[in-house]
């Protein structure tokens, strides 16, 4: 199983809206076929281990990630398949959280006379899936946080320069993390001082173009602002609320752009809309990249589920010097705690990732 995970793990940041899934068939301890789900509208990965492994599948155990689909979606269901290769035992890791299976596949497996194991593995499949599983069961993306910022926390200096805080290897890896999204979500404010392109660059170019988010309450977004003209127009997403002008509504939409009016909520975007919105469309990771007001936003309105911490070495100082999360605050008591946390050093820089703490989860992983 673990082999299994591996394999679909190759594949992070191309299945969307579907899980990542690998698929192993061994036979007298042996592995004779093997494969992963490439990307949405590819063969799901027990069909590919299947083929690998040909008529040696009859007899054999097939390991897989995820449990096996019993209805029609962008590929046929995959349960009959695994009947007609003859297969002894199937060992999945985790059910399939989706209403349409969620526990079925499982079922006719072993109403099929198959012998059927569950939970091989469960808690790594879940966290394999993370995206997938808050999608299905939450009806909104996950979200993760990133942050390049200064040991002193500033994620600018006083007069707004912020590039580069973090050396290129940093960088890079945070074109990785964008690579893993369906969409990178910024504010008006990251817009307007920075004009970014919010794409992945990275070597060799990436083969999926994540949507690009502006969070833009009164539809300020400059029509030459190179989020519209980086990549696909339709693949920048502005979000405005009713109070924003026509005339720069209408200028957006030519220039490709697609605009959503979404709710208010204290005059701007409602946050909590913006994601059920998203997760209609079908994305089901977001990498928010804020400002600070927006990341506050979407702290407190329970909506980031990992945080992503990049730290340079360098003191910046400033009164005025913008910090990663803005907004009225919280006591010490009431503060956003992480757990499962990790450290890692990233060419001179430190990267500091871990979850945000749920309801009586303390900051060690315990309940």
């Amino acid at each position: 199983m673990m082999r299994a995970l591996a394999l679909a793990e190759r594949a992070r940041g191309l299945t969307s809206p579907n899980p990542l899934v690998g698929a192993l068939v061994v036979k007298d301890g042996v592995v004779v076929g093997e494969g992963c789900h490439a990307r949405a509208g590819a063969p799901h990965a027990e069909r590919v281990a299947l083929t690998a492994a040909g008529p040696k599948a009859r007899g054999a155990t097939l390991y897989l990630t995820l449990e096996p689909c019993v209805h029609q979606g962008r590929t046929p269901p995959c349960v009959p398949a695994l009947l007609e290769a003859g297969l002894r035992r199937v060992v999945v890791a985790v059910l399939d959280p989706n209403p349409r299976v969620n526990g079925a596949g499982a079922a006719a497996l072993s109403q099929a006379g198959l012998e059927v194991s569950v939970g091989c593995l469960e808690e790594e499949a879940r966290r394999l899936n993370r995206p997938f599983f808050t999608w299905v069961a939450e009806q909104r993306p996950f979200v993760t946080l990133k942050v390049a910022m200064s040991l002193d926390g500033k994620i600018s200096s006083w007069n707004r320069a912020s590039r580069w805080i973090t050396g290129e290897e940093a960088r890079r890896e945070a074109h990785r993390l964008r690579s893993e999204a369906d969409a990178i979500v910024v504010g008006i404010g990251t817009v307007l001082a920075d004009d970014p392109e919010l794409t992945v660059r990275l070597d060799p170019p990436w083969q999926r173009e994540p949507y690009r988010v502006i969070v833009d309450s009164h539809g300020r977004t400059p029509p030459s602002a190179r989020v519209l003209s980086a990549g696909s127009p339709g693949r920048t997403l502005i979000a405005v609320t009713e109070s924003a002008d026509a005339e720069r509504v209408t200028a957006l939409e030519q220039r490709g752009a697609q605009v959503l009016t979404l709710p208010a909520r204290d005059g701007r975007v409602d946050l909590t809309a913006l994601a059920a919105e998203l997760a209609r469309r079908e994305m089901t990771a977001l990498l928010l990249e804020g400002g600070g007001e927006l990341n506050a936003g979407f702290l407190e309105g329970g909506l980031v589920d990992r945080v992503a911490v990049f730290i340079a070495p360098m003191l910046l100082g400033g009164h005025d010097a913008p910090t990663p999360v803005g907004g009225p605050g919280r006591g010490l008591k009431e503060a956003f705690r992480l757990t499962g946390m990790t450290v890692k050093i990233v060419g001179r820089d430190l990267l500091i990732e871990g979850d945000i703490a749920r309801g009586d989860e303390d900051v060690h992983g315990h309940r």
